[in-house]
């Protein structure tokens, strides 16, 4: 489960939106595409060891009706195709991962708030429930400071990287 932690963090901290009005629904994936330089620190936590890495991701992205794909490569290798959906009743978008040996990585949960995008997800560690998130804040249409973190009570947060992420 770490593996798929650090994939969200990596992948969905790669989003990004304006600070002005975005697209409605499905259409907001859109914003999604392009190339990203970013740099994650890791902290020191039971979930995550300290370091730090810079890399390139590019995302390739487009739409087909109810869908929108992204194919993401980082540093030049194709890492996965993220399939995005969303449910108008409920604002939120679900995610579909399949990497390139066509197996699943999972998925999640997206949740847009004006220039704040969540991403997250519950893990087991023995008997305690663990929630995790990625925050995207999104400083302006080219820039986006994000955080992973998780939590036992959902009320105090404990972070397990940030960083800094600019449109090429």
């Amino acid at each position: 489960m770490k593996h798929i932690a650090w994939f969200f963090t990596l992948t969905f901290a790669t989003v990004t939106v304006g600070l002005a009005a975005q697209p409605p629904g499905l259409d907001a994936i859109a914003l999604y595409n392009g190339t990203w330089r970013s740099t994650i620190t890791r902290h020191a936590t039971m979930y995550s060891k300290p370091s730090t890495q810079t890399s390139v991701a590019h995302n390739d992205c487009w739409r087909s009706g109810d869908f929108y794909a992204c194919h993401q490569t980082v540093d030049g290798k194709s890492m996965a195709l993220i399939v995005y959906t969303f449910n108008a009743a409920t604002n939120t978008y679900r995610t579909s991962i399949v990497t390139p040996n066509g197996t699943s990585a999972g998925g999640g949960t997206l949740i847009i708030a004006g220039n704040r995008w969540t991403y997250p997800w519950i893990q087991k560690d023995g008997n305690k429930t663990v929630y995790f998130r990625v925050v995207n804040i999104f400083t302006d249409p080219n820039t986006i400071v994000f955080r992973s973190e998780f939590s036992y009570d959902q009320h105090t947060w404990t972070r397990t990287g940030d960083g800094i992420e600019h449109r090429q």
